[in-house]
């Protein structure tokens, strides 16, 4: 089993995200965080989809594999919110969070995972995409959510795992844990592909 075939390998993660390491951990796959710091910037002229993909690369651009154990595992995603073709980045402040929530209110919108995957030099990336429809929020809970939640590190100014997502979801069309911020069947697929290379 690929749980156990990991064992023989160090895993690095290139996120410093709560969720994802949670998620990570719940995956039973025990990794080390690597404290990278990358300008995320990017063409105007890539699509949704490139730009998540683009991203998650440049999460493990600063990597140098020479320096990594032999047979090192990298993972890095990057997670975005589209909405009527824009993409939705994290809010600067909550009242662009209160601002970004009154657009998504009654509105389906996109989260697209880019998920890139290395080892000995061998980088793979694909991605992943999740319909989200939010009910008509009001006034009062956005407010509340913002204020409480304070959700300024999350694309899209929210997180499913928490109250608004308890209330104000109509339905979900894919991976629910891509919408936390990794997705994580394709991340498993990821895995027995690169680790099923070495056979």
């Amino acid at each position: 089993m690929l749980v156990n075939k990991l064992t023989a390998h160090k895993i690095y993660l290139a996120s410093k995200s709560p969720r994802r390491h949670e998620l990570l951990k719940g995956m039973g796959i025990d990794f080390e965080f690597l404290p990278l710091e990358v300008e995320e910037v990017y063409s105007e002229e890539l699509t949704p989809i490139e730009v998540a993909e683009y991203l998650s690369q440049l999460k493990l651009s600063p990597i140098v594999y020479d320096f990594y154990e032999k047979d090192a595992i990298f993972i890095a995603c990057d997670t975005i919110v589209v909405l009527n073709d824009e993409i939705i980045g994290k809010p600067k402040d909550e009242k662009d969070a209160k601002r970004i929530l009154h657009r998504l209110s009654g509105n389906e919108h996109t989260v697209i995972s880019g998920l890139s995957v290395a080892m000995n030099g061998k980088l793979t990336t694909a991605h992943k995409e999740t319909k989200v429809k939010f009910k008509t929020l009001t006034e009062e809970e956005i407010n509340y959510y913002v204020t409480r939640y304070k959700p300024l590190d999350k694309a899209g100014a929210y997180g499913i795992q928490e109250w608004i997502g308890y209330i104000a979801i109509e339905y979900v069309e894919g991976s629910f844990y891509n919408i936390m911020g990794l997705p994580t069947k394709l991340l498993w697929d990821m895995l027995e592909e690169i680790r099923g290379s070495k056979r």
